[in-house]
């Protein structure tokens, strides 16, 4: 049997990894979750994620130095990277090649889903689109 690609979801706000975590649970994704960013390059080194989704802003380490990180090892520098911010306007200039969006705070779930569907080549569930 094919396992279903692996979402590592990364964000000190409890009620986004909640809300994202039962969405993406319910497309048929597996979920692994972390609330900063050294904890989230652990996980992603022990269980190789299909993709990651993180917040911007986050403690110990924010997303972008998490996304550098991940190009550095090779067992994760071929994971894209979905960035979650409310500040948009003040995110470093220069470009992390990992990064392959951006989606500003606050964001609608479906559209988290549409984004992470279109990276990783999956058609949605025409019962999904129906449902959303």
């Amino acid at each position: 049997m094919i396992k279903p690609p692996l979402i590592l979801l990364v964000d000190d706000e409890t009620h986004v990894v909640n809300v994202l975590s039962l969405k993406l649970r319910s497309a048929g994704f597996r979920v692994h979750c972390a609330t900063d960013g050294r904890e989230a390059i652990n996980c992603a080194q022990e269980e190789a994620p299909d993709l990651v989704i993180t917040d911007y802003r986050m403690p110990l380490l924010d997303g972008r130095a998490l996304s550098e990180l991940l190009l550095l090892d090779e067992r994760t520098q071929h994971v894209p990277v979905i960035m979650l911010t409310g500040l948009s306007h003040n995110m470093p200039e220069g470009n992390v090649e990992n990064i392959k969006a951006t989606i500003c705070k606050p964001f609608s779930p479906r559209e988290v889903l549409d984004k992470v569907n279109a990276l990783l080549n999956i058609e949605p569930d025409v019962e999904d689109t129906k449902a959303s």
